[in-house]
């Protein structure tokens, strides 16, 4: 196939912004198979394949996207699965543009090759024509148990199944799928394909048992009493952090924990459908520069909001939120609020958020993560008017599995302390993803749950 020496991308179909902001439907609508063709021609097919260098799970993205070039998209998806667990998933919601398309080499003079459209192509192609991968898996007689059913959770316990283990994971919430269908909101991640990929996990023998919170209703000790051998766990990190200034417990505040899961979960955004409501606010403000504030902000303005702000500390150059997630905000009529910090909620006599009164910024000498640290400007206070204030500066994991669980050791924010292989100081006891990092990437939650897996399977096979 002759190669696109094009030096941009094959640009995706969008919604119209005004069109999407009033409505919960998936904002990017995919490639056609004229477009991803088209896209798959623009890969030179490195022999040194710097782009599989920048995959947390492995992907082998030159042969995906050469089976591709040559229209074969089932097989292209095939060889995806090889490694990815979830690639409807990630196509979506990875941030390509740091991991393997940062590898590129066509982004050295232009932009990189579209790899996480191309995957989500794959992906979509497969289930619209009804593709069930065919697992011919040797079951082993052996029991492990994944605590969590979020990425980490679900990647650890696919290869676990495709190596012949009885898999069981136990799920704190009613439904499977973690911070997928907690976190993420529909016109980003349609939940629809969240469930498929988990029915694919389903059918590979994987169990997963809801309503499940371990630490509460069974310890670490009563699943091994139970005849689990080596457990995982990949409970995610749902402890919001707060700011700690005065008003945070006015009515109208919210963690972007709370706001995201009545919204995404339970379905608020279908009220009365789903008889879960959110009070339809006029003037919002999100605190925080990552995606989930970005997610805060759009699923705000989707709710009938007259005016969204996001408040972040530091320049648009030092938020963490992927450069899509800004772009669509701004498109969307999110006012961003740049070098701003929050110093005081307001509220009035019947404790209700009337404003947040906010302090100018400048930017310092760079902090130990390596951004220019904020500095308050003196006398630069203001009031911005608002009746809900959604709180996104990240979050910690849940202590409930340390406070029944003396012997698993954890650092002083709480995350579980974990060697490269994610081995605690429990034999046989493996953790990953964000209940050891902190909240982070979907990808590197994946990633660490499939280097875990790895692992347990190794201990297993020695004893």
């Amino acid at each position: 196939m002759k190669k696109n020496m094009s030096l941009t991308k094959v640009a995706m179909p969008e919604r119209d912004p005004i069109e999407r902001s009033i409505n919960f439907e998936e904002v990017a609508l995919g490639y056609t198979e004229e477009m991803a063709l088209e896209e798959a021609a623009r890969c030179l097919g490195c022999k040194n394949r710097s782009c599989v260098a920048g995959c947390p799970v492995n992907v082998q993205i030159p042969e995906f996207i050469a089976l591709v070039q040559e229209g074969k998209f089932i097989e292209a998806y095939e060889k995806i699965i090889e490694t990815n667990s979830l690639p409807a998933i990630c196509g979506r919601v990875c941030p390509q543009e740091s991991q393997c398309e940062g590898k590129c080499v066509r982004g050295v003079k232009g932009q990189p090759v579209g790899i996480g459209r191309l995957e989500r192509f794959c992906a979509d192609y497969a289930m619209v024509h009804g593709y069930e991968p065919k697992y011919d898996i040797e079951k082993n007689g052996r029991k492990v148990a994944v605590i969590g059913s979020g990425p980490a959770g679900l990647s650890c316990a696919g290869d676990m199944a495709k190596r012949g283990y009885d898999v069981t994971v136990f799920e704190a919430f009613h439904v499977a799928g973690g911070v997928l269908q907690y976190g993420i909101p529909q016109f980003r991640l349609p939940k629809e394909l969240v469930n498929a990929e988990i029915n694919g996990l389903e059918k590979m023998g994987v169990k997963i048992e809801k309503n499940m919170v371990i630490g509460k209703i069974l310890t670490l000790d009563e699943l091994k009493e139970e005849g689990y051998e080596a457990i995982f766990i990949g409970s995610g990190a749902g402890l919001p952090s707060f700011m700690r200034i005065p008003g945070e417990n006015f009515n109208g505040v919210y963690s972007a924990n709370e706001f995201l899961t009545r919204i995404n979960l339970m379905k608020a955004y279908r009220f009365p459908e789903f008889d879960t409501p959110i009070k339809k606010y006029k003037h919002v403000v999100v605190v925080g520069g990552g995606n989930v504030a970005m997610d805060a902000a759009r699923c705000a303005k989707r709710l009938g909001a007259d005016e969204v702000s996001i408040v972040y500390r530091r320049g648009e150059e030092e938020m963490p939120a992927r450069l899509e997630e800004i772009h669509h905000a701004k498109e969307e009529g999110i006012i961003f609020r740049l070098l701003q910090n929050p110093v005081e909620i307001l509220g009035d006599e019947k404790g209700n958020v009337t404003g947040v009164k906010n302090i100018k910024m400048e930017l310092g000498e760079p902090d130990a993560s390596g951004r220019r640290r904020p500095v308050a400007i003196k006398d630069s206070e203001y009031v911005l008017e608002a009746d809900a204030v959604v709180i996104a500066i990240g979050q910690s994991p849940n202590p409930l599995i340390k406070s029944t669980t003396p012997d698993l050791e954890t650092k002083t924010w709480g995350g579980i302390v974990a060697d490269e292989d994610g081995l605690t100081s429990i034999e046989g006891v493996y953790a990953g993803g964000d209940a050891v990092t902190g909240a982070a990437t979907v990808i590197l939650a994946m990633g660490a749950g499939k280097k875990a897996a790895a692992a347990m399977d190794a201990y297993l096979q020695s004893k």
